[in-house]
């Protein structure tokens, strides 16, 4: 009996296609998280409420996805790469849009206005972290190629090549994470301790962003070192 359910339908032909699908959607997630910050820097609370909202729908479209693909996931795959490895390469991919919800979900939930000194490094750290998050949909979108070519050869090269330049970026997102914390840090006598402890932890969620993406390129080069 024929299949009506897409997901099944497209893992039956390939696993890659729908885990390409869910970082498509986890990278559009995440790309809303910008303007989410433009909007507190500027003070428009609408502007805000509308990315939050922006955020959790591409959220839940990547968790529905996410559960779609594990309810239909084949037992067994004859292609050189381990099952287990591709679930946990699936669960970093959605970790990632985790994070950007509980980002969203906290300045919904606590005006977190920000310093005036600490704006322009604010915006940059989120963009950097952002980027490492578009590295990392980039490398997923290698996916088809590599098996193609059994995960060697030049394509694999290639890969690998990506995944440095996203540990690269990473390795930035900390040196920025530390120098905003340490900013967070020189404000404790003016700001009141909640403010600098939910700043403190907003910082790290911003960079649990990169910190991920990176765990989603780390996954893949240990799928081409097997």
């Amino acid at each position: 009996m024929r299949t009506t359910n897409p997901i099944a339908s497209l893992l039956g032909s390939s696993p890659f296609k729908p885990m390409q699908a869910h970082m498509r959607i986890v990278n559009e997630c995440v790309s809303e998280i910008p303007a989410l910050f433009e909007a507190l820097v500027n003070g428009d609370a609408d502007g805000v409420a509308k990315q939050k909202a922006a955020i959790f729908e591409k959220e839940q479209e990547a968790d529905n996805l996410e559960n779609d693909l594990r309810a239909h996931f084949p037992k067994s795959l004859f292609m050189p790469v381990d099952r287990r490895d591709l679930l946990e390469l699936l669960d970093m991919q959605d970790s990632i849009a985790d994070t950007a919800q509980d980002i969203a979900g906290l300045m919904m939930e606590r005006d977190m206005s920000v310093p005036d000194d600490m704006k322009d490094d604010l915006v940059a750290f989120v963009q950097r972290c952002v980027e490492t998050c578009n590295q990392a949909a980039s490398i997923i979108a290698e996916l088809d190629e590599l098996i193609e070519t059994g995960f060697r050869g030049g394509e694999a090269g290639k890969v690998e090549e990506m995944v440095a330049k996203l540990s690269e970026i990473e390795d930035e997102t900390d040196e920025m994470g530390m120098a905003l914390a340490r900013s967070l840090f020189s404000k404790e006598d003016e700001m009141k301790p909640v403010s600098v402890i939910f700043w403190y932890q907003m910082i790290q969620w911003i960079g649990d962003l990169a910190d991920y993406s990176e765990k989603v390129g780390d996954r893949m080069r240990l799928l081409i070192a097997r």
